[in-house]
């Protein structure tokens, strides 16, 4: 997933200190007071897709019937509504400036107080990212306190798919242990609201994994170890809460390297636990799945089918183990799962003796993603899955199971018919979003993972699923023409070309009879200028951009382009394109159809990387340009001058939508700040004034990638989020 170097909250030393979760947003280090939406409350709304994202864990309450949550790696927590069958987003509040805490490294409920839940938040432990925080709600997540912590956790890192790094102590409701992947483990005796270092045995190493999962057997907490070698130990375990002691007799080898996720069968009092020789979801080759009976000591290698056996294509059948859950009304039940088993597909085995047989559910399994067409990538078939690590057994209902891929949640209640249990849960990366004046869609975008997803509806996955012909992992480019919005073309990374264009408003695409050489390696943005018949690709700071005026027949090197500029062309004259070199804070003009170019407005914030160049519908030469905390300029003279707008201190992103009643001017849809946090804005009057169209409820992080009005609809916004996939918003 992308990741972004922002302003964070200043660190606090000593103990963590508590803050309500209406905590005063930082602006550059300056505390801000919040300020309500102004101006009329908008109502707040997913675009469906339908997952599109890395679910890390699912937790049910073990003490109530439906009440289910779930984490994801940068898209924040949910809820499971049992009413409406759908999850609830329970961290929009978090703001621009706590972007690294929407990703969840780990959660946790009490079995003795239902209303209770922890999340312990932070995506990144990187050098650049803030620390993490916790928060704790007494109330299922509709309210939450919040404490600010002193060390990092990497909720979008290595290792992100293992167990459930937070727990509540068995023998104490107040006593919450927090596993963390360089800095060993927390303790709170305060139900969350302080925490201090624990002594624990685990002596960290580069991996940066430390401690793997925390689980509850009887009494006693177990503790999965990460950063061990083959030969130590890697399972360790308290009776006392205060003195650690490796498990003796655990499993060893490559096979057992780093335990995954652990689950007690509190019938057999045996602990099972799933190993892998990495942390996942990605690099595991090897793996195995042991139980121990906790009163005993006795251990038991229950792995239902070991890796390493050949494959019918001639290769090997590597992977590892990853999700396991217990039966919690038949002894001996336990479902576990495969992971990064590419050749054969991953699947779950289920044994109801213990360990001793076991079923693999995906060879009887019927995949109903009708409701999730994109889950086909582009196939007949849907997979079963992938990255499957967040395994949960319903504690109600033993054949009710779900589980996390790399994009969805497939759920069964019967053990044979699954399909995607995922409304509500949007976790996708948006990267490009356009919004047609006309033509059956009012909304195409552009993400990471998925590709480019045509909706024809807002408030249900799109029919036709990714764009196809071919089929973009990420994509890197989405442009229409102005004149002709029947007309659209798309760039992005694939392994069957990296460009394609649409005559049906991009319902349909055919792929270019050629590309550029550095395509495939590095793929950029692409626009088409007003009328469809000129072509401009652009391939990073190490290549020149490209032209077609033949749809993608044939391409030729464009040699005063600005390299790794990204191309704008003008809404109304097909001869002009437009950008911006970021190295030298220099607009540049094409009036040759993209030919040539030529410097026109210099000194421009010269080497900041992050900005956005964007035109006025329907005017020529109507340039706005967002600098991030440099402000946000505007040219009216096609990029001869620029001047600043006093309205605003800082811009991230800007997109145009329909003009309200009596103004001659598109509607602006702003990310920035005019005079305190950084939020969404609306203007009538041509960035003169502005009103805040969000709340603090609805923030969701990093919002800084796109927005569009919609010609059509006055008042309504798309907008782009780094994990929490489109929102859409109107006048309530």
């Amino acid at each position: 997933m992308r990741t972004f170097h922002l302003s964070r909250r200043a660190v606090l030393a000593g103990t963590a200190a508590t803050a309500a979760v209406a905590v005063l947003p930082m602006v550059q280090g300056r505390a801000r007071a919040a300020v309500p939406a102004a101006g009329g409350a908008y109502r707040w709304r997913n675009v469906v897709q339908g997952g599109t994202g890395f679910v890390t864990g699912v937790l049910f309450h073990p003490s109530v019937r439906g009440l289910a949550y779930a984490r994801t790696d940068i898209g924040g927590a949910y809820r499971w509504d049992d009413r409406t069958d759908r999850w609830i987003p329970l961290t929009d509040h978090i703001g621009w400036d706590d972007w690294n805490l929407l990703g969840v490294e780990a959660m946790a409920v009490d079995p003795a107080h239902p209303n209770r839940l922890y999340l312990a938040l932070g995506t990144y432990a990187q050098s650049w990212a803030g620390n993490g925080a916790v928060l704790r709600s007494e109330d299922r997540g509709a309210t939450w306190k919040r404490t600010d912590l002193t060390v990092k956790l990497g909720a979008n890192e290595d290792g992100r798919g293992c167990g459930e790094r937070l727990l509540v102590d068995p023998r104490d409701s107040d006593t919450l242990w927090l596993g963390t992947r360089h800095d060993g483990l927390l303790k709170s005796t305060d139900r969350g609201a302080t925490w201090q270092a624990a002594s624990f045995p685990g002596a960290p190493s580069a991996t940066g994994q430390g401690i793997t999962l925390l689980v509850a057997a009887g009494r006693s907490v177990y503790a999965g170890w990460g950063d061990s070698n083959s030969t130590s130990a890697n399972l360790y375990r308290t009776a006392d809460g205060t003195t650690w002691e490796a498990v003796p007799g655990q499993p060893a080898g490559t096979a057992a390297k780093v335990p995954v996720r652990a689950a007690y069968d509190r019938h057999t009092r045996e602990l099972y636990v799933t190993y892998a020789n990495a942390p996942g979801p990605n690099g595991q080759s090897d793996g195995s799945v042991h139980k121990l009976r906790t009163t005993t000591g006795k251990w038991t290698e229950v792995t239902p089918v070991k890796p390493g056996g050949p494959t019918s294509d001639g290769g090997t059948d590597s992977f590892g183990y990853g999700g396991v859950a217990v039966d919690a009304r038949r002894p001996g039940t336990v479902v576990v799962s495969t992971n990064n088993r590419w050749s054969l597909v991953d699947t779950l085995y289920r044994t109801t003796d213990g360990g001793r047989t076991w079923t693999s559910l995906k060879d009887k399994a019927v995949l109903d993603v009708s409701e999730t067409p994109y889950l086909k990538w582009g196939a007949d078939k849907p997979k079963f899955g992938w990255w499957i690590q967040a395994v949960g057994l319903d504690p109600f209902d033993s054949e009710h199971i779900v589980y996390g891929t790399g994009a969805t949640l497939y759920g069964t209640r019967d053990l044979k018919n699954w399909a995607p249990e995922i409304r509500g849960l949007e976790e996708a990366s948006i990267r490009q979003l356009i919004s047609p004046p006309a033509g059956e869609a009012h909304l195409i975008s552009g993400s990471g993972d998925i590709g480019v997803m045509y909706h024809e509806r807002l408030t249900a996955s799109p029919s036709r699923g990714m764009a196809s012909n071919p089929v973009f992992g990420t994509s890197t480019g989405l442009a229409l023409a102005a004149a002709k919005p029947s007309y659209v073309v798309r760039a992005g990374w694939g392994d069957n070309g990296n460009g394609a264009w649409s005559n049906d408003g991009g319902k349909t695409w055919t792929p270019f009879e050629s590309q550029p050489s550095m395509a495939k390696s590095a793929p950029g943005p692409i626009t088409t200028n007003a009328d469809g018949s000129v072509l401009l690709w652009s391939f990073g700071t190490s290549n020149p951009g490209f032209r077609s005026a033949d749809n993608g027949e044939s391409w030729s090197e464009i040699a005063s382009f600005p390299k790794g500029a990204a191309p704008v062309a003008d809404p109304v004259d097909p001869t002009r394109f437009y950008a911006f070199d970021t190295t030298t804070g220099t607009l540049f003009a094409s009036t040759d159809s993209g030919r040539t170019f030529t410097a026109r407005a210099t000194g421009l914030n010269s080497g900041d990387t992050e900005f956005q160049l964007a035109v006025a519908p329907g005017r020529s030469g109507d340039l706005w340009l967002s600098l991030k905390w440099n402000g946000l300029y505007r040219s009216t003279d096609g990029g001869a001058t620029f001047t600043k707008v006093g309205s605003c201190w800082a811009s991230y992103t800007l997109g145009f939508g329909k003009a309200a009643e009596g103004a001659s001017y598109p509607a602006l849809y702003m990310v920035g700040s005019t005079e305190t946090i950084t939020a969404v804005y609306r203007s009538d009057d041509e960035a003169k004034t502005w009103t805040r169209i969000n709340d603090d409820q609805h923030q969701w992080g990093w919002i800084g990638a796109a927005i569009s009005g919609d010609p059509r609809v006055y008042g309504r916004v798309y907008i782009a989020t780094n994990g929490r996939g489109v929102q859409y918003g109107g006048p309530a």
